[in-house]
Formats: C-alpha cells, sequence, structure tokens
C-alpha cells in the first residue's frame, strides 16, 4: 500500500502524523512517503520527497492514498481508484473556503485551492458543530466527524512523558511558566507574524519566571522573532504544535483553532484580540459569539495581557462554566481514539497491504 502524506507541505506533524502513527502501530505495510523541504525533521525510515517537483508529482499520481491536512497546490492527477483524505487544520471560528471573502492578493491561491477541493473524496471533522461549515465551504466532500487525530496526544497515557520532554528540549526551568502565543494570520497583511511585540511584553512587567513562546502562522514569513530577552521565544520551527500544547501551561491566542486543540488540556486560555472589530467584521467574520462564549478573557493591551497572567489561577475560576460548555461544545471526539476511528473508517478495521 503506497501512501503519501503532507502536512503544508513543510513539517512531519499533525493530524497526518498521527494517522500514519496508527497505521504503523496495526503493523500494516505500508510505503511511507512523505512531502517535505529539505532540512525538516522526520524519522529515518520515512521516505522523503521535495514538494513541487516532478517527482512529487510522480508519487502523488501513483499513491494509493494520499493524506493531506490542507490543500495541495501542485497540479496532479489523481489515480482513478485512489482515495484522497483531506484531514484540514482546525475548528471554524471564522468563515472557511468559499464562505470568505477572498481578498485580491490571495485569489490565485484561492483558485489552486479550489481546484484541489474538488479531488477530495473524504474530509474529517473535528466535531458535530463544524460538520455544516464545511459542507457549505465545500460543497459535494463526504463528511467524517471524527475528532482530529493530531489531539489524539493530548490526551494519551504519553501526555506528560511528551511534556517533560519537550520542556527538557526548550531549556524550560522547572519553576518556568511556560506561555505559548500562538496568532492566527490576517487576510490583509501576511507580513504581520505577531501581533504582541515582546518590548511592551517586557516593559509592563512580565514576571521574570514567565516564558513566552511564541508560534506565528504558516502563512505568515519565517523569521526568528528572539530578541536576546529570556522571556520570549520564537518556536515557530518547532516540528509539531502539539508538543508545544503539552509543554504549556498556558495558551494566549487570538482567533486562531488553536483555542479549540488546546482546550484538550483543560488548561487556561486568555486571548489578544487587539483588533477584534476589524478581525471580525472586516476580515472573516465568526461564526458563534466568540466574545459570548471565550474560554478566558478578551485583552486589547500588553498590560491588560500581563495582569491576565498574574491572576491566571483566578481567572480558571472565573471562566470554569464557559470553559466546560465550550469543551462539551467542541472537543467531545477528542477522547484519543480519532486515529482509530479515521483508519477503521478509510482503511478497514484490519487494513491490509
Amino acid at each position: 500500500m503506497d501512501v503519501v502524506f503532507t502536512s503544508s507541505e513543510r513539517s512531519y506533524s499533525d493530524s497526518p502524523r498521527a494517522i500514519e502513527a496508527e497505521l504503523v502501530r496495526r503493523g500494516v505495510p505500508i510505503r511511507r512517503r512523505w512531502l517535505l523541504p529539505e532540512g525538516a525533521w522526520a524519522p529515518d525510515e520515512v521516505e522523503r520527497v521535495l514538494p513541487g517537483t516532478e517527482e512529487a508529482r510522480a508519487a502523488i499520481e501513483s499513491a494509493d492514498y494520499i493524506v493531506s491536512n490542507t490543500y495541495l497546490l501542485q497540479r496532479f492527477e489523481k489515480k482513478a481508484d485512489a482515495l484522497y483524505l483531506q484531514t484540514w487544520h482546525g475548528t471554524p471560528l471564522k468563515r472557511i473556503g468559499h464562505d470568505i471573502r477572498v481578498p485580491r492578493h490571495v485569489l490565485n491561491h484561492e483558485v489552486s485551492s479550489r481546484e484541489d477541493f474538488r479531488r477530495w473524496d473524504l474530509l474529517l471533522a473535528p466535531n458535530s458543530f463544524t460538520v455544516p461549515y464545511l459542507e457549505d465551504a465545500f460543497p459535494g466532500v463526504e463528511i467524517l466527524a471524527s475528532g482530529y487525530p493530531r489531539n489524539d496526544i493530548l490526551s494519551s497515557p504519553d501526555a506528560d512523558r511528551v511534556r517533560t520532554a519537550t520542556r527538557d528540549q526548550l531549556g524550560l526551568a522547572g519553576d518556568d511558566v511556560a506561555v505559548l502565543y500562538a496568532p492566527t494570520w490576517r487576510d490583509d497583511d501576511l507580513s504581520v507574524r505577531f501581533g504582541l511585540d515582546p518590548e511592551k511584553l517586557q516593559e509592563a512587567g512580565l514576571d521574570p519566571h514567565t516564558v513566552v513562546l511564541a508560534r506565528s502562522h504558516l502563512l505568515t514569513p519565517v523569521a526568528d522573532s528572539s530578541t536576546g530577552w529570556k522571556g520570549w521565544r520564537d518556536v515557530t520551527t518547532w516540528p509539531d504544535i502539539s508538543e508545544l500544547y503539552l509543554a504549556a501551561d498556558v495558551l494566549i491566542t487570538d482567533y486562531s483553532s488553536a483555542m479549540f486543540d488546546f482546550a484538550v488540556t483543560g488548561k487556561p486560555m486568555v486571548f489578544y484580540t487587539y483588533d477584534l472589530e476589524h478581525y471580525r467584521d472586516e476580515l472573516r467574520g465568526f461564526n458563534f459569539d466568540f466574545e459570548g462564549e471565550a474560554p478566558g478573557p478578551l485583552l486589547r493591551t500588553p498590560e491588560e495581557l500581563v495582569r491576565a497572567l498574574e491572576r491566571i489561577g483566578d481567572q480558571a475560576g472565573e471562566y470554569a462554566e464557559r470553559y466546560g460548555a465550550f469543551r462539551e461544545r467542541f472537543c467531545p471526539l477528542d477522547d484519543g481514539r480519532a486515529s482509530q476511528r479515521v483508519i477503521d473508517a478509510v482503511f478497514g478495521a484490519s487494513p491490509s497491504p
């Protein structure tokens, strides 16, 4: 069985990695080819293919299964009996697919992406809430509400081990409070990596034992934002964000779907929404009452953010009811068995080569 995997053609990560791991755990003999750029980490046994090359096109066209977490923009002809599994990559707070008001500067990308979704055979949904939005955004594609395989690790018996190992690799001390900062991108300005300025955060009096792990969206430029200040580290190139979710004690985000994944951990979140009205009213719009249902405070300034982090324990109690409702609505399938459900549905309960 020949399977081509890709996680945004950038890393060995996300739901495609979790699906591959479950196939390997079951002992399914497969040829594992990953679309990976030079320098991206992957296990030695993985067969690497450079994205955008003729070799990549040939690999995709000969595959029995294609497993991707977003659009494949490379032109190819899918084999007649191949199955293209699209895992997708987030619960939609904001509009997606055909529902987006497309800015002119991304129009060519959007046209290519619409060509790709017509090749999808099966699309994963993380929860029942997401299903109708996927149906509207990607009409005609079969949808499986399975939960996200990438989140299995967050509730697995290995979670504590992964947390400890990741914190050790990051050089975090035992008393460091790790705050993962993972914002989304801005459709009208792809140059914006972080709305939060580390200098202003430092000036606002961030506790010296707090370390912000800053991870920009993959659609923004890759650049190291580290300043030499212990309180800010750029972890954008860390291969798998799930490991960072486990290593972190708190999440700062804005409108990113990271909030839905991080909720599986039960750890506190705060929302740095300095441009709320612009993002909501002019860029993407929201699919539910974000301001009324967010499982943590919405903050506008670095000073507000620092004060919120100082009282994060009290905040957890204040938002406990909201947080519980949020998890019940968006995370019921994040039970550590999403990969198993996907393998059973796509490859069969006892898949054969």
